[in-house]
């Protein structure tokens, strides 16, 4: 029977289908369509739902037209360290109203530490990158964006590359004039000194400069700088606010549309990444004299559930803490707080931390080497003191490339469960790259920075790379580089972390990597991200879609030579 039936024979006092009847009837009047009305209504009565609203509220949103871009916000927030950082937000027209949907925010470029000499005036320029970020998204990124379907990240992320294309090439040119007129001869030029008054020179210190020169002639020359356009972080912030608002519109989480966005179908199965723990740090930042040590990073044994490494990892760094504090060796002083989440400890020498681990694990009774590694994020660049050729290892204590390889070789053969070195050497070294890469063969991986160097040539020997979501990169721009650089592992946090950004767990998952990296086990903006994999591991375990961990082999993949198979969709 049909609605019309139905409504013939139902009393007067149910007023809930008189007004529907009614409405139907105007709805008639109006558009002239009554056959969309009288299905909606045939199909409601044939399910008899509960909620006889709500099921017909769903029906026509079902009918209306798909969720349109309709303006972008940006606005300045604060991060977890107090620095200034953007945050785009998106707002769509959804059933023929503006709604608020998502927002993101993106590190607009490395913060500055406060024990540069130049800090102040960093902060400053970072103020100016954030307020050139939020007029791009007020102004021209909202005008380009203004209708687009959220949908559609590879076309939102073309028009977004291309704005930033243009905006790189201004500031180019920008820089070569500005370049050409400081070079123009404005000023009289001085005469060279005569050969006579060269001659006079003491002829012992001209060669003993000579000899001096020897090391910095033959050091590669740094490489320029990536040049950081103002307001690059813009970019990133408006992709992945989009890709937010992709998921949430289709009621999805962000780890599935990007894992969707990625294989072009949904996969069958996921897997959670194995998460690298800051446990300690020793950099330029830490109250003691080494410097070459900025993390230790603990990899524990692939297949366990984050609850359970995280429960592990707290009880590790309880047992460092403990024997820290009861010993009486030179340079064992109390750990401090550091920006990476984890304690900033007082050494000397690289030894002293890892002899610290090692004792924590044995008392722990934590096998070293069989369920737990380790990897040393060395930070080499910032270590180069370019004037002497030579890396500053610690204070006053300096190594000249080679001398850093022979220091590596004997950690790792010192301790074998030192299985990563992340940038031990400046880019420039390639030397050096390869001599330590042949000398501790596959006992140790090397991994390098590819955050600003994706185009560069590889660098010999190294197995994985790190990427950030910074600047202008977009969430197409994570699913290519991953694509073709197999072995990333994504740093989803940095001591200047803009904000409690949940989104990089999701991102690692959905694009499928092994390994992902959320800093240490302390802040909220660290820990919220460690609780969003938790989360997604759980949806994953219910749904039963959680592929299983016995394909992921021990030592983690990345850290040694065997090939893995291919995991199947079943």
């Amino acid at each position: 029977m049909s609605y019309r039936g139905v409504l013939s024979r139902v009393p007067e006092e149910q007023r809930d289908l008189d007004r529907m009847k009614s409405a139907a009837a105007e709805f008639y009047r109006v558009t002239g369509v009554p056959q969309v009305i009288e299905r909606a209504l045939n199909e409601l009565f044939s399910h008899e739902p509960d909620d006889v609203y709500g099921y017909l509220a769903n029906y026509f949103t079902n009918l209306s037209a798909p969720p349109r871009i309709s303006r972008l916000k940006g606005r300045e927030v604060y991060g977890a360290r107090g620095q200034l950082c953007i945050e785009a937000k998106v707002f769509c027209i959804v059933c023929n109203e503006e709604k608020s949907m998502s927002s993101a925010a993106v590190s607009s470029h490395s913060g500055p530490k406060e024990t540069s000499p130049d800090w102040k005036a960093k902060s400053g320029e970072r103020a100016e990158h954030v307020t050139t970020a939020a007029q791009w998204i007020n102004g021209p990124l909202n005008n380009m964006l203004k209708g687009q379907p959220p949908g559609d990240q590879s076309d939102v992320d073309h028009l977004l590359s291309d704005f930033f294309m243009a905006r790189l090439l201004e500031e180019k040119d920008l820089r070569n004039q500005e370049k050409e007129e400081s070079e123009s001869p404005s000023e009289p030029e001085v005469p060279p000194p005569s050969p006579r008054s060269a001659q006079t020179k003491n002829k012992k210190s001209v060669d003993k400069g000579k000899k001096s020169n020897a090391a910095e002639k033959s050091l590669p020359p740094a490489e320029p700088p990536e040049p950081v356009v103002p307001g690059s972080s813009a970019i990133g912030a408006v992709s992945l606010a989009v890709a937010k608002t992709a998921a949430q519109t289709q009621g999805i989480p962000l780890y599935q549309h990007i894992a969707a966005l990625k294989s072009r179908t949904a996969p069958a199965r996921l897997h959670i990444p194995v998460s690298l723990v800051t446990l300690l740090s020793c950099g330029k930042t830490s109250p003691g004299k080494l410097n070459l040590l900025e993390e230790i990073i603990l990899i524990p044994k692939a297949g366990q559930r984050v609850k359970q490494m995280i429960t592990m990892t707290l009880e590790l760094q309880k047992e460092m803490m403990r024997i820290m504090s009861a010993s009486t060796k030179v340079g064992a002083t109390q750990a401090a707080p550091c920006g990476s989440g984890a304690p900033a400890v007082a050494y000397e020498r690289p030894e002293q931390p890892l002899d610290l681990i090692a004792e924590a694990c044995a008392n722990s009774g934590l096998a070293l080497g069989t369920e737990i590694h380790l990897a040393l994020n060395c930070a080499g660049p910032e270590l180069m003191d370019c004037s002497k050729g030579k890396y500053e290892v610690a204070t006053g204590v300096l190594k000249s490339p080679d001398e850093l390889v022979d220091l590596y070789q004997t950690l790792i053969s010192k301790y074998p469960a030192v299985v990563a070195l992340i940038d031990p050497f400046r880019r420039e070294d390639v030397d050096q790259w390869e001599k330590l890469s042949n000398g501790i063969g596959d006992s140790c991986s090397l991994l390098s920075d590819l955050t600003f160097r994706a185009k560069a040539p590889p660098l010999p020997g190294v197995r994985g790379h790190i990427l950030k979501h910074i600047h202008e990169t977009t969430v197409s721009d994570l699913i290519r580089i991953t694509s073709e650089h197999q072995g990333s592992v994504l740093m989803g946090t940095t001591c200047s972390e803009p904000c409690s950004e949940d989104s990089w767990s999701d991102i690692a998952v959905g694009l499928g990597l092994d390994y992902v990296k959320l800093g240490g086990l302390s802040g909220a903006e660290r820990m919220t991200k460690y609780n969003r994999m938790i989360s997604i591991e759980e949806e994953l375990a219910q749904q039963g879609i959680l592929a299983s961990e016995e394909k992921h082999h021990h030592p983690p993949p990345l850290f040694y030579d065997e090939p893995q198979e291919p995991e199947s969709a079943a």
